[in-house]
């Protein structure tokens, strides 16, 4: 069963949302050139660049990723892009002002994570038998992976949002704190375990392709 199928929207009604998204986030990078903010240019403008990530692996590389992956990434991103604007008028963004977006987001964004992480290990698993993955242990490393990247993510904000202090810039990234730190970690955690128990069924495709695309790699090397 694709995603498509599991989310029972037709592919067509999908496709048109992704699209739709897309314009919302050009108009986004254009609002945060407007109001002079760099955080809302640059988290728009690189929210729409992953939005063309699925049509250039699938075009270059010939990995499927069919329009309910493809929906699954660009809301993602999208949704991120968005929090940093706000309400017309207000001076905060969306990120500060609904209690749940940051959560929302973090989990959402982290089943991305863990969807690539899973289905890149899982691809060199099939490819060569230097690398095992156990079934019982898929579980755990999607996990472990989805953690390890929320912490880098974590220190990249902490980065970011001090070298913009020193230079007097507005961050790109902001941390509000080591109790909002704790609860990244904690719903990043959850979209590990979303995909853990029910994302990887969905991802035999793009692990098949992937190994296929390794097998010929390593054939030209």
């Amino acid at each position: 069963m694709r995603l498509r199928d599991r989310l029972h929207i037709d592919a067509t009604t999908q496709r048109r949302l992704s699209r739709a998204m897309q314009v919302v986030l050009v108009g986004l990078v254009f609002i945060g050139l407007d109001r002079g903010n760099v955080g809302i240019v640059a988290n728009s403008a690189i929210a729409l660049g992953v939005t063309y990530l699925p049509a250039t692996l699938e075009r270059d590389y010939h990995i499927p990723m069919d329009a309910g992956l493809t929906l699954w990434i660009t809301t993602a991103v999208f949704l991120h892009a968005l929090g940093t604007v706000g309400l017309p008028g207000s001076q905060f963004s969306f990120y500060q002002t609904v209690w749940w977006w940051d959560h929302l987001t973090h989990a959402l964004s982290a089943s991305v994570v863990a969807a690539a992480g899973y289905a890149t290990v899982r691809a060199i698993d099939l490819h060569t038998e230097q690398v095992y993955l156990p079934p019982q242990f898929t579980f755990v490393f999607i996990l472990l992976f989805v953690v390890a990247f929320g912490v880098l993510w974590e220190v990249l904000e902490f980065a970011v949002g001090g070298l913009a202090s020193l230079l007097g810039g507005d961050a790109v990234l902001t941390q509000y704190g080591l109790e909002d730190t704790l609860l990244d970690l904690v719903f990043d955690i959850v979209g590990g375990v979303l995909v853990a128990i029910w994302g990887t069924a969905y991802l035999g495709d793009v692990v098949g392709a992937l190994a296929r695309l390794l097998e010929r790699r390593s054939g030209e090397a």
